[in-house]
């Protein structure tokens, strides 16, 4: 008994799932209707004068702007301040204009410390950026370092702001 009863339970639904396939509805896609287009008026054209060619614009050449502010360092240190990287992407832009000029970065330094200290000091900050400049794109050819310790400050050592200003790293022009 069980087992007639298994087989007619699977029989109804067999018979369900076929009804239900059979019921679906199927889509009926509709062919579309042409449309009749006018027959288009032709126009006689009178045949046009050929453009005059345009001259090629010549590109201005920009001049460098060789006017740099200082690259300023933090106390006793010889290493590139983060606000310091955009100064000096514009500086190597410029730089770049004309590959045959030659600078000198000179190095400076406050008044604290030893002479020997602040001049290596001074040295180390126009490596510095050098390297920097040598990485953007410059020639090292065209960049030679000295340095000047605190031999040659523009503002006074006596106070913080002076002796911030007196650690830079100044571009000359050679040529």
């Amino acid at each position: 008994m069980k087992f007639l009863r298994t087989s007619l339970f699977l029989a109804v639904i067999g018979l369900l799932a076929i009804s239900v396939q059979s019921c679906k509805t199927k889509k009926v896609i509709a062919k579309p209707v042409p449309v009749e287009k006018p027959a288009p008026v032709v126009e006689e054209k009178k045949p046009e004068p050929a453009p005059e060619p345009k001259p090629e614009p010549v590109p201005v050449e920009e001049k460098p702007n060789y006017n740099f502010s200082n690259v300023q360092f933090e106390f006793n240190s010889g290493v590139l301040k983060t606000a310091s990287f955009e100064v000096l992407d514009r500086i190597a832009a410029e730089m770049k204009k004309d590959p045959a000029v030659k600078f000198v970065l000179n190095g400076h330094s406050s008044i604290e410390g030893s002479a020997a200290h602040n001049m290596s000091l001074s040295v180390d900050r126009a490596n510095s950026v050098k390297l920097y400049l040598v990485n953007a794109g410059v020639s090292a050819a065209n960049l030679s370092i000295k340095g000047y310790g605190a031999t040659q400050p523009v503002a006074s050592n006596s106070t913080e702001e002076g002796k911030a200003q007196n650690r830079r790293v100044e571009f000359k022009k050679l040529n």
